[in-house]
């Protein structure tokens, strides 16, 4: 089995891993965060805080409230309005991945049972449908109906990418255009808006507040697009779930997409039973793998993250040079070759 880190992602050992630095250099500001989604998680109904806790505590990278703290920080905006603004995003996050576990019947989140395994399908949606309702109160709290327009945009545009990747699963033909297009609905929105959100209650010049949504989004595209390679690559210790689920569910994402573009007739026939039939048996997710390694599927997945890492860097230049901007560029080189 060809490991994608191992065939196509230059090895990270001999620099810091981003995510941390970032992590560290935002502990502060990600403290008082942290505080307010565990006050916000606050319910008389007792399993609420439960089952939210046991997602939100699980170890997660935070990544995209540290993007938001981290982007105010850059700008030298010091307001408690940006760590609101980053709880909400968390809580957006958390009720996405409790509804979207459900919807996939996945098994495995961060390295834990899914929540929907443990509490069940109707406990996990609607505890995400709280943590959706809590977001929405502390983006009112920040004071910014821009800045809450942005997110609730965000919010239903996510929903919207999760349905039209529902409505396009097991359909073979689906184009990179149409999955460029909802993975962009359904990551990449909320990194663009995590972003942007800093420079709406900062109040910046239009230019950098759109340079910050660039940022979030390409960010977003690429770390997307890395997950889709990764689940081929069998590394699901890297991932904290469970590999071969897009597989499974008859998911095409990137890789499938290009290897089925460039497959033989024998090759189209056996992506058509695996993917549209969903008849799968012993060995196919085996074979899959090889597929996609053997067309190069992998590398240029892996390729067009790292392309979209470089946009993110780019956007970036219209900023002052300061440790801020240098983690944020970071972060964009990182996602490319993370090991989660």
């Amino acid at each position: 089995m060809v490991s994608v880190k191992t065939a196509t992602v230059a090895s990270s050992a001999d620099r810091p891993n981003a995510a941390e630095a970032l992590a560290t250099l935002a502990h502060d500001d990600m403290r008082r965060v942290d505080a307010l989604i565990l006050e916000r998680l606050d319910s008389h109904v007792e399993l609420i805080p439960e089952l939210a806790r046991y997602l939100i505590e699980a170890g997660g990278k935070r990544v995209r409230p540290m993007i938001t703290v981290a982007a105010a920080n850059m700008i030298g905006c010091t307001d408690i309005a940006p760590l609101k603004l980053a709880a909400a995003v968390e809580f957006i996050h958390t009720a996405t991945l409790l509804h979207d576990d459900v919807v996939d019947e996945s098994g495995m989140r961060r390295g834990k049972a899914a929540a929907n395994l443990v509490w069940g399908n109707a406990s996990s949606v609607l505890v995400g449908d709280f943590l959706f309702a809590r977001s929405f109160s502390l983006m009112v709290e920040a004071g910014s109906m821009r800045a809450l327009g942005v997110l609730s945009d965000a919010a239903s545009t996510i929903a919207e990418g999760e349905v039209r990747q529902l409505s396009a699963v097991k359909d073979v033909g689906v184009s990179v255009e149409t999955y460029m297009q909802i993975i962009d609905a359904k990551t990449a929105a909320l990194f663009a808006a995590a972003a942007q959100v800093s420079g709406i209650v900062a109040d910046r010049p239009q230019a950098e507040e759109a340079a910050l949504e660039t940022y979030g989004r390409e960010l977003g595209l690429a770390f997307q697009l890395v997950d889709d390679a990764l689940d081929y690559s069998g590394a699901s210790a890297k991932l904290g779930k469970s590999t071969g689920d897009d597989f499974r569910e008859g998911k095409v994402t990137l890789p499938v997409a290009l290897a089925i573009a460039a497959a033989s007739s024998e090759e189209a026939g056996f992506w058509n039973r695996v993917i549209a039939q969903g008849d799968q048996v012993e060995g196919d997710f085996d074979r899959a793998i090889r597929l996609v390694n053997a067309h190069g599927a992998l590398a240029a997945t892996v390729n067009q993250a790292r392309n979209h890492a470089r946009r993110a860097r780019e956007a970036l230049t219209v900023f002052p040079a300061n440790k801020w901007r240098t983690a944020l560029e970071d972060l964009a080189d990182f996602v490319v070759d993370r090991a989660y």
